[in-house]
């Protein structure tokens, strides 16, 4: 995992809002202007358009850094970059040297956060450190230093860094910076381990950044990312859960606050575990999309995230194909593990899995998934005492972690060992992590550990058996986890209980406009021509696409078309 610091300072949402270039006409003024409110609002296509207007009438290195904004919002991150380099330059042109380190800053962070690349991170923070240094811009010095406290390797530093950050913020009287900082101080005592000190300064920055403290919309970006990051660093699951629902507001009226890739990816990994797949979906789009041209660990991560929510969905040969080439890359050796699982292959799968355990650090908090699949590994290949082992062990890890998902864990695997041997003892382990898991709000864990718990009392409980299968089956269709639903399904008929797939569900489930999408599909309309036809632009028709198939829980858009046809939902019937 990349470090715990690769996350942003907020800048202004454009350099200096009010102030334009002097050399503009009237009208081009009153198009920055319109930008700038368009940006304030969350409204990034009028925004562009605006900031190009005035670029087609002359050069204003205002509307390139405007336009990098809109266009980064939109998810053009490369775009965003490229509009911001040309801004840089153009600044220093005209003599404005702040505007210039702000520029700098954001693509320190930028290339950190986004890209993985630490060497043009750290040549962007040297050069807006050069320009205050050599110019005695002061103004700008406690936004280096807040920088330099994410780019240090050294959490003790970090944390040092922080707090002088914090001071001068309070100085100035800049929320902005103070609540960065909070969120920066933060993620340095959790990567030291003192989790309970940093988790609070975390709390703090979320709350009053949500809470309109800041005068920065990108503010909300940083202490969001860098509270998932950490949360997800300490095992702080149920946390990183709730503050995601506590951005809800901010995401309806500018979007997802998880812009960069890694906190991204996360994102679209505990957006899986809480069943929200439609909006995973989206999630993990963007963050392959950001990543292609980034350094490969953080494309690997997005691709192994994708590739397991494919694995939940049922669609293996999908997940097959998302990981060729990354069987050794430790982000994907889980999802590698599931499949030979799936194909019956225990011995490969526990080969994988110790080699990753052992490379990676068998006590890391993000292996926890790894020493549960290796537990079925061991189960695979009918050794139950093996499994029990693993189950002890991940059961230690969860006592001193204070990690309650391996906990859950430990006691799931716990009791498919002790069913091998008597199913009557495999019945309070699997209570446990029910609850567990329950607790967690994690349904499709929550709907396996039932199924399993079916399983074990088939013989000795059959209504109740037939009671758990009923409502994990019912859990199953309603995250579209095709696979885990025909177990369910199977297991109901063997107990004597008429069961069927209910089959794709979710087309009550679409919003008109999606309606329109789906009809459209089944016309073998592409994306480029359903914009068109909707007057919409070609990303939201991706998006619209993505959450037409999750819904539906098909696979591609031939079998999405194939349903609108036999729904009757073209586009002529809309």
């Amino acid at each position: 995992m990349a470090s715990i610091r690769r996350s942003t300072y907020p800048g202004p949402q454009i350099p200096y809002p009010g102030a334009y270039d002097a050399h503009m006409s009237d009208d081009a003024q009153a198009l920055l202007a319109t930008g700038e409110r368009f940006l304030a609002e969350g409204d990034w296509v009028q925004a562009a358009q605006a900031f190009t207007a005035v670029l087609e009438i002359g050069s204003s290195a205002v509307a390139l850094d405007g336009l990098g904004d809109a266009r980064f919002w939109l998810g053009d991150h490369h775009e965003g970059v490229e509009l911001r380099e040309q801004a840089y330059a153009a600044h220093l042109r005209d003599g404005e040297r702040e505007r210039a380190v702000d520029v700098a800053l954001w693509l320190c962070r930028i290339h950190a956060a986004n890209f993985g690349n630490d060497a043009a991170a750290a040549g962007w923070l040297a050069r807006a450190r050069r320009l205050v240094d050599e110019h005695g811009l002061g103004s700008r010095r406690p936004q280096v230093l807040l920088h330099e406290a994410f780019a240090t390797p050294d959490p003790s530093q970090s944390e040092a860094l922080a707090r002088k950050a914090y001071e001068l913020g309070q100085d100035a009287g800049d929320a902005d910076l103070q609540l960065c900082a909070l969120s920066q101080l933060g993620a340095a005592l959790v990567e030291q381990g003192h989790v309970d000190d940093g988790v609070g300064y975390l709390d703090e920055a979320m709350a009053g950044s949500l809470g309109g403290e800041g005068r920065h919309r990108d503010t909300v970006v940083f202490t969001s990312c860098t509270t998932m990051i950490s949360c997800t660093t300490c095992a702080e699951f149920e946390r990183a859960v709730q503050w995601i629902r506590a951005t809800d507001r901010y995401a309806r009226r500018y979007g997802s606050p998880f812009l960069y890739v890694e906190c991204r990816t996360l994102y679209g990994a505990i957006l899986v575990s809480i069943g929200d797949w439609v909006q995973a979906e989206e999630e993990l789009t963007a963050a392959l999309e950001a990543s292609r041209h980034a350094m490969p660990a953080l494309h690997h991560q997005a691709l192994a995230t994708l590739a397991g929510l494919r694995l939940d969905q049922g669609r293996l040969e999908e997940a097959e194909r998302l990981v060729v080439g990354l069987e050794d890359q430790p982000p994907a050796v889980g999802a590698v593990a599931r499949i030979h699982l799936r194909h019956g292959r225990g011995v490969t799968a526990e080969t994988a899995l110790r080699r990753c355990l052992a490379a990676v650090g068998s006590e890391r908090l993000e292996s926890l998934p790894l020493w549960e699949l290796l537990g079925e590994a061991e189960l695979a290949q009918d050794r139950p005492d093996a499994a029990l082992e693993v189950a002890g062990r991940l059961a230690e890890i969860g006592a001193s972690q204070r990690c309650a998902i391996a906990t859950a864990r430990a006691a799931r695997l716990e009791g498919r060992a002790r069913e091998a041997a008597d199913r009557a003892r495999a019945h309070p382990h699997l209570e446990t992590a029910l609850a567990a898991f329950t607790r967690l709000g994690m349904p499709l864990e929550a709907a396996r550990t039932r199924l399993l718990l079916a399983e074990a009392l088939r013989e000795d409980a059959s209504e109740v058996a037939v009671d758990e299968a009923r409502v994990s089956l019912a859990a199953f269709e309603a995250l579209g986890a095709a696979h885990d639903a025909d177990r369910a399904a199977r297991l109901l008929r063997d107990l004597g209980v008429s069961a069927s797939r209910a089959g794709p569900k979710g087309l009550q489930l679409l919003t008109k406009r999606e309606q329109e999408v789906l009809g459209l599909l089944g016309e073998g309309l592409t994306n480029a021509d359903i914009a068109d036809r909707l007057y919409i632009s070609p990303r939201t028709v991706e998006q619209h696409v993505a959450r037409v198939l999750a819904k539906l829980g098909v696979t591609n858009r031939t079998e999405a078309a194939a349903e609108a046809i036999r729904q009757g939902t073209t586009g002529a019937q809309l």
